[in-house]
């Protein structure tokens, strides 16, 4: 389940978020497939070729292998098997950011939310450089179908690792998320709204800036406060 659009993104982002694929470089080929629905201009359904030579342990997944808008843990069995997938390890330093950009960025990610403005139901991940300039964003159902697709936009762009970039989310910061962020490589993860005890943890385990409750003019610092110049 999910917001229709990006859709080969969200595949892609997916796949990698969840180590299934190392990069975008063992990429052949995304497309839609399949009948199309009524009333749609793509099928349901993407199909991601990949090069013949690389192999893909679906198995090492300890969790069911379908996305869907829920949120939230959902069986990743420890950090530990976290660190064993990363691509892009977060570097020490990267990105140094001023609170009061910080304290703009929901503002300009509200602004940029189009489907938000008309529906009022959607979340979004917007990336961000260290002066605040707005990147991308991505809107969906499901908060961590939006970071799938910020993912793999950037994927598509070869722009990952996402080095020196903040990610912004629209909601709460989950396990899911920052474990996203993580793979990513991308060393700074704001959100409007808390985050969860196990994020707390990915974020202090690999060396990620956790900022929850940001607001214009105040936020909370969870992990990693040396980037925040």
């Amino acid at each position: 389940m999910r917001t229709p659009g990006d859709d080969e993104a969200l595949a892609l982002g997916f796949l990698f978020a969840e180590g299934i694929i190392p990069s975008g470089e063992v990429v052949v080929g995304v497309s839609h497939v399949g009948p199309l629905p009524p009333d749609r201009l793509v099928s349901n359904t993407v199909q991601v070729e990949i090069k013949p030579n690389i192999r893909i342990d679906v198995q090492k997944l300890l969790r069911n292998f379908y996305t869907s808008s829920s949120c939230g843990v959902c069986g990743k069995a420890s950090l530990e098997s976290l660190n064993r997938q990363a691509v892009y390890p977060v570097q020490e330093g990267g990105a140094l950011i001023a609170p009061d950009v910080l304290g703009s960025l929901p503002q300009t990610l509200r602004d940029a939310q189009a489907v938000f403005a008309t529906t009022g139901g959607l979340h979004a991940a917007g990336l961000f450089d260290e002066t605040g300039q707005l990147l991308d964003v991505c809107e969906d159902i499901g908060r961590h179908n939006a970071m799938d697709k910020l993912i793999g936009r950037a994927m598509k762009a070869q722009a990952l690792p996402l080095r020196a970039r903040v990610i912004m989310l629209s909601g709460r910061a989950s396990y899911e998320l920052l474990q996203k962020a993580m793979m990513a490589g991308c060393p700074v993860v704001a959100s409007v709204g808390a985050p969860s005890s196990l994020a707390v943890d990915v974020a202090e385990e690999f060396g990620i800036s956790l900022i929850g409750f940001l607001r214009q003019d105040r936020f909370n610092v969870y992990a990693n406060a040396q980037r925040i110049g």
